[in-house]
């Protein structure tokens, strides 16, 4: 199976490194994107939107012989989300990594501008919840893997039109919530919770970790990849 691992905000392909040795191994073909604009100053990537994004993991998709999984970590999930809306006959799954399926016109959150880029705002921004579990070699080795994103990417709603998105089978890889938990918690989010109620096909798996399980416990998120890959 061919497997599109689409990074979060900030991440490149780089990001998926300690997770696609499990993947090969186990028979799949990976590819890890890169997506455009990153790390680039405002002069070239102000352009860029959430639609460009996704126009590059389709044409990943377009690239590969047959059926695909695609996978998104974060605000990857929102690119993976748009995958499944511009080619529900090609995606054989959905994969969000503590991410969950965008309605339509929505984002994926807000962080300050500088200089017309989003810069990573360091890992003490982030909740403890999110973090928890990244210790100080962990932030130091990956901190300076990230890179700046173009400015409308994050707050850019996401176009989706097509219902058959709703056919494609997802399963969500929670950082702390399993499945009773997840769905108690979404009835609260509005348009999330339709969006979500509308796949006929979803499944909620707790990884057990922080938003950034790749870099916190890699051989635990490769496994739960594996098993909802050959599902």
């Amino acid at each position: 199976m061919d497997i599109i691992l689409i990074p979060g905000l900030w991440l490149d392909a780089s990001s998926w490194e300690d997770v696609t040795p499990a993947l090969e191994r186990a028979g799949h073909r990976t590819h890890p994107l890169s997506l455009p604009g990153l790390g680039e100053p405002a002069s070239a990537s102000a352009g860029i939107g959430i639609a460009d994004w996704i126009a590059a993991a389709v044409a990943a998709v377009d690239a590969a012989p047959g059926e695909v999984v695609v996978v998104g970590h974060s605000g990857g999930g929102n690119v993976a989300w748009g995958v499944a809306d511009a080619r529900p006959d090609r995606v054989r799954r959905v994969v969000f990594v503590d991410a969950v399926p965008p309605p339509a016109g929505t984002g994926i959150s807000e962080f300050t501008v500088v200089d017309g880029v989003v810069p990573f705002p360091g890992w003490d921004f982030f909740p403890e919840e999110d973090v928890h579990d990244l210790d100080e070699p962990t932030r130091a080795r990956t901190a300076p893997l990230t890179r700046s994103v173009p400015a409308r990417v994050p707050t850019d709603g996401i176009t989706l039109e097509n219902p058959d998105r709703y056919h494609v089978p997802v399963t969500l890889l929670m950082g702390g919530l399993d499945q009773p938990t997840f769905e108690g918690m979404i009835e609260q989010w509005g348009p999330y919770a339709e969006e979500y109620r509308a796949i006929q096909d979803a499944e909620v798996i707790r990884i057990g970790s922080g938003h950034w399980p790749q870099f916190s416990v890699p051989e635990r998120l490769s496994e739960l990849l594996v098993a909802a890959v050959d599902r």
